[in-house]
């Protein structure tokens, strides 16, 4: 039966620079003694690899490839371990990682700042070297994005609040490494500035508000600090107000001070 034979060490995914050499593992227990054979599979094509019939198998990566290994016992019962996928980063072929490389997360692609429209689709990208593979985690303005664990950030139809700044996590057992930090805006994007001894009413402001309602993100700009003259007062609290008027629009509204 299947259960005479228990695989105790699954092979693990792998993400390697072109020509990096490893091994993978794979252990199992039975009543009797196991043979091993492995399996490599490309383009939905699966091969057995000759000779490879040892519990560890010897690899230089030269191209992405996934791999398995059946287990056989002497009474015919047999079992497959975990595909695993040997990801090799043709991108990095240049700066293969010294030989103090434990196999820790090394980012090798950082994801770019974008500007799109409602609507559109977002994506963003991180791609990390690491034995094992890394796991990824997205952030959007520091909180973590449950659904968002793949090299590639997806939103089909992206929203106002899809805006801000967004980071990617690559994690294994040695340890992680963090993206640099990326904007993303979405929609268009109205300047407003507030300068000493220029009075603009309140309802006028009210009015221009609602005049840009159609965009959907809002930089505003409070300058309080001038070299030669006194602080101001006025600049803050326009950004105060003009800040809680444009949130009650729906605008994502991103405010700074001098």
């Amino acid at each position: 039966s299947p259960a005479a034979i228990v695989i105790t060490e699954q092979p693990v995914s792998v993400s390697v620079p072109a020509g990096y050499s490893l091994s993978l593992r794979c252990r199992a227990r039975g009543r009797t003694p196991l043979q091993y054979q492995w399996f490599c599979q490309q383009q939905s094509v699966s091969h057995q690899i000759p000779g490879a019939t040892k519990p560890d198998l010897p690899i230089t990566a030269q191209q992405s490839q996934l791999y398995t290994c059946r287990i056989n016992d002497l009474h015919r019962n047999a079992v497959f371990s975990d595909w695993v996928k040997v990801e090799v980063l043709q991108c990095v072929a240049r700066g293969l990682p010294s030989q103090l490389w434990r196999g820790e997360p090394v980012i090798v692609v950082h994801p770019s700042e974008q500007r799109l429209e409602v609507g559109k689709p977002l994506q963003l990208q991180c791609v990390a070297m690491g034995v094992p593979a890394p796991s990824y985690q997205w952030y959007q303005n520091g909180n973590l994005l449950e659904q968002q664990k793949k090299k590639k950030l997806w939103i089909p139809q992206a929203k106002v609040s899809d805006s801000g700044t967004y980071l990617c996590c690559a994690s294994n057992h040695h340890g992680e490494h963090w993206t640099n930090a990326v904007d993303v805006y979405i929609g268009k994007m109205f300047l407003i500035f507030t300068k000493p001894k220029e009075v603009m009413p309140c309802l006028l402001l009210r009015n221009l508000v609602f005049l840009l309602a159609t965009g959907k993100i809002a930089l505003l700009v409070g300058n309080n600090h001038y070299q030669h003259h006194p602080n101001l007062m006025a600049p803050l609290m326009d950004v105060f107000e003009l800040s809680r008027l444009l949130e009650k629009l729906g605008f994502q509204v991103v405010s700074l001070l001098d």
